[in-house]
Formats: C-alpha cells, sequence, structure tokens
C-alpha cells in the first residue's frame, strides 16, 4: 500500500521528531512536537479535536478526542507505548469512522525506529 503525498509529508515530519527525541517521552511531547513541525511547514492541522459519537441521530459527546486531525483529511492517533496491539488499531478504524475521515496514521514513538511503529489505514 503506498502511502500518498500528504501522508509522506507527516511522517517524514513525525520520523524528524522521534530523531531528535527518541524514544520514552511522554505522547504528550511527541503532539506537541509533532504540532510545531507541522505549524513550521504550513500544514493545516487541529490538534484534540473533539470527537462525539451519533447514537440514534443525537450526538453524545463522550470525551473521544482525535490526536490530531490534518488538513481535514489524515487522522493521526499518537501513542507512546511498548507495543501496538489490536485494540489501538480497532481505535483508531472506529476513530476514522465515527469523524469520516477515510486515511489515518497510527504511530508508536516508543520504538527504536520510528518506521517500526508506523501502521497506515484507509476505510
Amino acid at each position: 500500500m503506498s502511502f500518498d503525498a500528504l501522508s509522506n509529508t507527516v511522517v517524514g515530519l513525525a520520523i524528524e521528531v522521534h530523531r531528535e527525541l527518541g524514544p520514552g517521552l511522554l505522547e504528550s511531547t511527541y503532539q506537541a512536537c509533532l504540532a510545531y513541525e507541522l505549524q513550521s511547514h504550513n500544514i493545516d492541522f487541529q490538534k484534540q479535536l473533539s470527537l462525539p459519537v451519533t447514537y440514534k441521530e443525537v450526538k453524545v459527546d463522550c470525551g473521544y478526542r482525535i490526536d490530531l486531525l490534518i488538513e481535514n483529511h489524515l487522522l493521526l492517533e499518537l501513542k507512546c507505548i511498548s507495543q501496538l496491539q489490536a485494540i489501538h488499531e480497532a481505535q483508531i478504524l472506529t476513530y476514522m469512522k465515527l469523524a469520516n475521515i477515510s486515511t489515518g496514521l497510527l504511530i508508536n514513538f516508543n520504538v527504536r525506529l520510528l518506521k517500526q511503529g508506523i501502521k497506515r489505514f484507509v476505510l
């Protein structure tokens, strides 16, 4: 599966953040630094975007948040954990469905090489 240009750019910026910081920090640190890189490259994004659940035509705010939404097109779910699990993949797929976003990146910064911690999803 090939990445589109936006995904490639975001992955490159995430790799830059990981090269500078290394693994082992808090997720919020990587999010803030990646937001800095996105802003520096004039890429439109929103962070910690509220994600309500629509239940029987009623929007319910359950406290879900999208870590980063890039150009209203690419959803990023960031982690800093020892190993990604199936539940993390289910989480990003659910967030993508709720947000009506077709492309997402699940990025785990707690790895030696960041390319080992990136998974792309397409609905």
